[in-house]
């Protein structure tokens, strides 16, 4: 695999490297090993999917406060999406910035999203589906969400959002949160 440190310290892109032949190819995806030696939790408590039959549906952005903090390593398994993790470690240089990829089906990227971090995507195409293995269960008293078009973090979405939850359209303002611990 070939791990590659985004802008925000922390967040990878990995590329599998594959090994083809007249078959096709074969490429590793996760190695207890080789996150550990990159400094990242291999830890994988739970495993979902999601799937989004309409293009431009946005979901996000998405944490969960301590001690259930999250690490999510996300791939997409059929379509594709713009990927968008948001720094929220306030001792952060990053603090407050965010860092995107497009992961599809054909290249086969995954993006590791490291605890602090809040993550939402925006599908590009129809029938959308994306693999999630995530460290920690997810417990609803602590899950929270930054709103996905809140001015100070300023994502830009490749597209017009076709379809969001009441729930995702609810989160509060940056500034208008109360302190997190």
């Amino acid at each position: 695999m070939i791990f590659v440190e985004t802008k925000l310290k922390g967040a990878f892109t990995i590329e599998p490297e594959r090994i083809e032949d007249g078959r096709g190819f074969f490429a590793r995806t996760w190695t207890v090993e080789e996150f550990e030696s990159h400094g990242l939790n291999p830890h994988i408590a739970q495993c979902s999917i999601s799937f989004n039959p309409k293009r431009g549906t946005l979901r996000g952005m998405h944490y969960q406060l301590k001690p259930h903090e999250e690490v999510k390593l996300v791939r997409c398994t059929r379509g594709a999406l713009f990927d968008v993790a948001v720094d929220l470690r306030k001792d952060s240089p990053t603090y407050l910035q965010w860092t995107a990829m497009e992961l599809t089906d054909h290249n086969r990227m995954m993006f590791y999203i490291p605890e602090g971090f809040a993550h939402g995507y925006q599908t590009l195409e129809d029938n959308t589906e994306v693999f999630y293995q995530i460290s920690e269960k997810y417990c609803p008293d602590y899950a929270r969400g930054v709103r996905w078009d809140d001015p100070s973090v300023g994502i830009d979405w490749p597209l017009p959002v076709a379809v969001v939850s009441n729930r995702d359209r609810q989160f509060p303002r940056m500034d208008a949160r109360e302190t997190e611990t």
